[in-house]
């Protein structure tokens, strides 16, 4: 699992901020050597204040109350030094370190203690994501795979794309799909549908049973929430559900109103828009005689896209949409991961590294 910077943190203080320490010293030294050679009429001290709330700034709890130690015992050094340390003026001003000092540390010791618990929340989100989108493996039967997503929500790592992959007898089946909306319910709905088809995968069910499966689980999930929650008939999920099979160089295909795959052979692009798409899941209550499977050739050497509308829809600054198509023509060919690498690196310079959808793409080949 991976774990989130923060909790790296080492009460709030990191290597990197040690040798920041350097500069509320040096205001110590300073405002203390100064003072000490001035005329006694010359009050330097109430400067000290700031070598703590400078710390507070790149520092810890413990940081900041050592540095504000070390201020009240300049402000001490500095009274006994010019004979005043029990006259008000040098008394009012180490009072008024102290509390500051305090306050500051107070204030500090707050905050770590909120990013820490910040940091336990996200790494259980994260983990719980992980677990509802697992990565897809590097290999499964006779094909590679490499994925990529990209969550509109800055807090999160998935949203209401969705992808999976399981085997079956004979076939390696994947599913690629986009949930309507975005937020909690749109990962709810996607973990319905990948729950749906990977309960399924042991039925050895067909494409359009797949479908159908998928498409009633999303039904009887919609008619089951609230309506003050969800207005359940406005609610669809658009997907792709593929057998690549492990005996030719055959793959089937059903399209639920999905963006069609492309397919890389031999240097040439193809749209795999073959047939009419049926309707997204969810619409309506399914039937087999709903879906139509469409076959094509997948050969050794064939590369096959798989991606979400949030690809093709990312925008640039003057509005145009990502060209998936012309970006594919000038890739100069490898394996399915340095594809995805080139599509990641391309689609965050086309958006200047924000995406306003999720967005997730998914590459595969047959091992050769």
């Amino acid at each position: 699992m991976r774990v989130s910077p923060d909790l790296t943190r080492i009460g709030g203080e990191t290597r990197s901020s040690r040798a920041l320490f350097v500069v509320p010293l040096a205001i110590i030294l300073a405002v203390t050597l100064t003072d000490l050679t001035t005329p006694p009429t010359v009050h330097l001290g109430p400067f000290l204040i700031a070598a703590p709330a400078i710390t507070a700034s790149f520092a810890g709890a413990g940081g900041t109350a050592v540095v504000g130690a070390l201020a009240v015992g300049a402000q001490i050094i500095i009274g006994a030094f010019h004979g005043g340390l029990m006259t008000a003026n040098h008394q009012a001003q180490i009072i008024a370190l102290i509390v500051i000092s305090g306050l500051v540390t107070s204030f500090r010791y707050a905050t770590d203690r909120h990013r820490r618990r910040l940091s336990q929340v996200r790494s259980v989100a994260v983990a719980a994501q992980e677990v509802l989108l697992r990565p897809l493996p590097e290999r499964i039967g006779e094909l590679r795979i490499a994925s990529l997503y990209l969550a509109a929500d800055e807090e999160a790592q998935i949203g209401g794309d969705l992808y999976a992959a399981v085997r079956t007898e004979r076939a390696t089946r994947l599913v690629i799909g986009d949930v309507r909306g975005k937020g909690l319910a749109a990962i709810g709905d996607a973990a319905v549908l990948i729950g749906a088809f990977r309960g399924s995968a042991y039925r050895n069910l067909s494409l359009p049973g797949i479908a159908v499966h998928m498409g009633s689980a999303m039904c009887w999930n919609w008619h089951h929430i609230a309506d003050d929650e969800r207005n359940y008939l406005e609610s669809f999920v658009t997907a792709v559900v593929l057998d690549v099979h492990d005996d030719g160089p055959v793959a089937g295909m059903v399209n639920c109103g999905h963006p069609p795959p492309l397919l890389l052979h031999r240097g040439e692009i193809a749209t795999l828009d073959v047939g009419e798409p049926a309707v997204p899941l969810g619409l309506e209550v399914p039937k087999e005689r709903d879906y139509q499977v469409e076959t094509f050739r997948f050969q050794h050497g064939d590369l096959l896209v798989l991606h979400t509308d949030g690809v093709v829809e990312a925008r640039n600054e003057s509005g145009a949409f990502y060209p998936l198509r012309e970006r594919l023509a000038v890739w100069r060919g490898g394996d399915p991961q340095s594809l995805v690498d080139h599509l990641h690196a391309d689609l965050l310079r086309h958006t200047g590294g924000v995406v306003n959808d999720d967005a997730a793409i998914v590459v595969i080949a047959r091992c050769a």
